[in-house]
Parts: C-alpha cells; sequence; structure tokens
C-alpha cells in the first residue's frame, strides 16, 4: 500500500473497532482524503478490501497499514496522521477502550521504529 492508501486503511480500521460510526468521525475521515488527494479518487477497492476483513484480521492489517504508512512518510507526516488519528477518536466525545487500544498501537509501534 501506500503512504495514502495504508492512512485510509488506519483510520478506516480505527472508526470501525467500536461498531459505530459517526458522522463526525466520517468528516475527518473526509477531511484526511481532501487532503491527501487533491483529485477524486474511487476508494471502492480499498473499501472492499477492508470490508472483507474478519474482525479478527483488523490488527494484523492495522499493523501492515503502520509500517506502509511509515515507510514511506516524512516524520512530519506521521505527526499529521496521528493528528487525524486522534481527531478521529474524538469526534463523538468517547474514545471507547476498542478505539484507545488501537491509538496505543500507532504510537508505540512507531516510536519503537
Amino acid at each position: 500500500m501506500n503512504k495514502t492508501i495504508a492512512g485510509y486503511h488506519l483510520l478506516m480500521i480505527l472508526s470501525a473497532v467500536d461498531y459505530r460510526v459517526s458522522g463526525k468521525e466520517d468528516m475527518v475521515i473526509r477531511n484526511y482524503l481532501a487532503e491527501e488527494f487533491p483529485f477524486n479518487v474511487n476508494l471502492d477497492k480499498q473499501m472492499e478490501v477492508i470490508s472483507n476483513l474478519k474482525r479478527d484480521d483488523w490488527e494484523r492489517h492495522y499493523y501492515k497499514a503502520m509500517d506502509d504508512f511509515y515507510d514511506d512518510a516524512t516524520p512530519e507526516e506521521r505527526k499529521k496522521l496521528i493528528s487525524f488519528a486522534l481527531q478521529l477518536a474524538k469526534a463523538d466525545d468517547v474514545i471507547t477502550h476498542e478505539e484507545n487500544h488501537y491509538l496505543n498501537l500507532l504510537f508505540e509501534h512507531w516510536e519503537g521504529l
């Protein structure tokens, strides 16, 4: 995955881990896409990949997306994605245990690289 697609996968999984996607969370993802894709992009194939993941596969896929993003991103781009992830988790005014777990994976994994 390229950096932008990997970021999309990270945010989509983070939005899904609590089984609720609010309109505010959707707006955070749309803002990410607007910044990363200055032109209209068809993400149907990416959505299909994410939708076909079983819950047991989410964390493994999240790690892969973290690695793919990290490999192509500058430190500033990583900070920007973390900012989007935090906005996403806070969007509905509740950070669930699951969201916290995935945010921690992001912080801990990238800190160790």
